[in-house]
């Protein structure tokens, strides 16, 4: 699963200024709706319904909000990285400052979890993490997603 093809640049967002978890999924919803052609309500209340049922904080500052949504035909992703790290309800309890979430179309099961173990996979890593917070630019992003896409993680 090469997950820089999931994510275009203009689903990138550096600047994020969130206050809470609810405003950050905002931020996600926003960005998808512009980068997918969605209506952002309708994402919004989407990636609610997915945190209802158990919060996306995969711990280390990381969340992975996920939602199915219809006029999708594949899985896309947006990455939001906020200015300040906000309380996400973590697994580790840590709050989180880089969001990478997934959407994929209603039916679409198998693809989807493939996307979510990539995703997981390459966030696990320490490096991968530090160079995120540290890129300045959308194609930086990108680069680094399409690079890490195929290395292993490293403990955390």
């Amino acid at each position: 699963m090469d997950i820089g093809e999931l994510l275009g640049r203009d689903a990138i967002v550096l600047k994020g200024g969130a206050s809470s978890k609810r405003q950050a999924l905002h931020l996600v919803a926003s960005a998808a709706a512009a980068a997918l052609g969605l209506t952002e309500a309708v994402v919004f209340e989407a990636l609610m319904e997915r945190e209802a049922l158990g919060s996306t904080g995969l711990g280390s500052g990381v969340a992975v909000p996920h939602a199915r949504l219809q006029g999708l035909s594949s899985v896309k992703a947006v990455f939001v990285r906020l200015d300040t790290p906000v309380a996400y309800g973590a697994v580790d309890d840590r709050p989180v400052d880089l969001l990478f979430a997934l959407f994929a179309p209603p039916r679409d099961g198998a693809e989807h979890l493939r996307a979510l173990a990539a995703v997981s996979r390459a966030l696990r890593s320490s490096e991968m993490r530090e160079q995120l917070r540290q890129a300045r630019t959308p194609d930086a992003i990108e680069a680094l997603f399409v690079r890490g896409a195929n290395v292993p993680a490293t403990a955390a």
